[in-house]
């Protein structure tokens, strides 16, 4: 018999044992990896349990970087909550802007202008692509195909110029805002935005040729971290990960916003539920983006970028000379914010992650009384143990990277 209490003080001390220590056995090693690794994309930590090369067992640990910014967005004002967005899910700032705003617009029942909405659109599918990008370079990177890392952060690049290019930031813009956008458009935009869709997909025939048919990209990815449909509904998975499991649920389809319902795409769907699947949506994913953004640059109207309600928006800054109305609105708005109508409201969108739901309530302030944020990175790392357990070590880092968790939306 082992001894468990003596087992558990020589293999962790005196805390952080989890609900690893009931299971501890003479033939199994104890290792912790990370919370600070390379291939962890963020300060995670997993313990796990090694039967030789074996992964027994694996819980992930998180909260290292713990931010607390649901309870941050409660202590701003509506507008002033829109910048700490952006710092959940680093790689997709202008995707949670979005659903913030949608959430704070449901509760005030504004209009928003076709303008606004199109762009929206636009910026959310370019982010889409960014993040993907960033995910594909890395997870080459970790699995050893270097020269697909500088590609991927060559577009990347040109994505994050766009973003400067209008928002005079490359990614924490906090551009979209309640109301609509913090300001037009420049008139140059639409054409850059044009140019890149055009060169895009001609990179990602570059990606597919260095990966898709590589017998050790193949090797190292096909039947591995697998996780089936049942598992993955049952856990809440969503988004790229779901999608790899056979289930075709793409809130742009299914529960559209911002105008999606009026674009055609495709939802790409894989069914193997592992590893190359989940690269073979992706890579998919961002040709779908591109046809979304063509659409919506032909479709962009002219006209106001942000609405006309006066209890949202600030009246255009010339009538401040002229207007003393205008002037005593503008003053309140600023000082005191947006009035926004007691109630609750449950907002989701499509990150490149799956669901990202925002969960508003108001008490007729100007500020959220509880601001509460379902974010798929979280509950997507309940995926790791049932794709690791049962596999190599030596593919944890392959489940990780398929994965794509952004530990900044995990400890929010």
């Amino acid at each position: 018999m082992v001894d468990v209490a003596s087992e558990k003080d020589a293999a962790y001390g005196s805390v952080g044992v989890g609900d690893l220590a009931p299971r501890v056995r003479e033939d199994t090693m104890l290792i912790n990896m990370g919370p600070q690794h390379p291939s962890t994309h963020g300060v995670l930590r997993l313990q796990l349990e090694l039967d030789g090369e074996t992964v027994v067992r694996c819980t992930p640990h998180v909260g290292y970087v713990h931010t607390g910014i649901e309870k941050t967005i409660e202590s701003r004002n509506w507008q002033q909550a829109v910048p700490c967005t952006d710092r959940m899910d680093y790689l997709c700032p202008l995707i949670n802007n979005l659903g913030y705003c949608l959430a704070v617009e449901k509760l005030l029942q504004c209009e928003i202008p076709p303008r606004a909405q199109v762009a929206r659109v636009i910026l959310s599918e370019l982010t889409r692509i960014a993040s993907h990008l960033v995910w594909l370079g890395t997870h080459a990177l970790d699995i050893g195909a270097m020269s697909v890392f500088l590609y991927c952060f060559r577009e990347r690049e040109s994505v994050l110029d766009l973003f400067d290019l209008t928002t005079g930031q490359r990614m924490m813009t906090s551009y979209i805002r309640i109301g609509g956008l913090a300001h037009d458009l420049r008139p140059d935009f639409p054409e850059a935005v044009g140019k890149f869709c055009e060169i895009f997909p001609s990179r990602v025939d570059e990606y597919e040729g260095l990966l898709k048919e590589n017998e050790i990209w193949q090797e190292r990815t096909m039947g591995v971290g697998v996780v089936t449909a049942e598992q993955a509904l049952a856990i809440g998975l969503a988004g790229p990960n779901l999608r790899a499991c056979g289930v075709p649920w793409d809130l742009r389809k299914d529960m559209p916003y911002t105008g999606y319902e009026q674009y055609s795409f495709e939802v790409p769907v894989e069914t193997a539920g592992d590893a190359y699947a989940r690269f073979r949506v992706r890579m998919r994913e961002m040709r779908e983006s591109v046809k979304i953004i063509q659409q919506a640059l032909n479709k962009l109207p002219e006209g106001p970028f942000r609405t006309e309600d006066r209890k949202v928006s600030l009246p255009p800054r010339i009538e401040l000379n002229t207007s003393m109305e205008s002037l005593i609105h503008h003053f309140k708005l600023v000082t005191e914010g947006i009035l926004v109508p007691a109630g609750e409201v449950y907002q989701a969108v499509e990150s490149p992650r799956g669901e990202l739901g925002f969960y508003v309530v108001s008490d007729g302030t100007n500020h959220a009384y509880r601001c509460h944020v379902r974010e798929p990175n979280f509950v997507g790392l309940q995926a790791l143990p049932l794709m690791m357990e049962g596999g190599l070590v030596a593919d944890a880092v392959v489940c990780i990277g398929s994965l794509d968790p952004v530990i900044g939306g995990t400890d929010r």
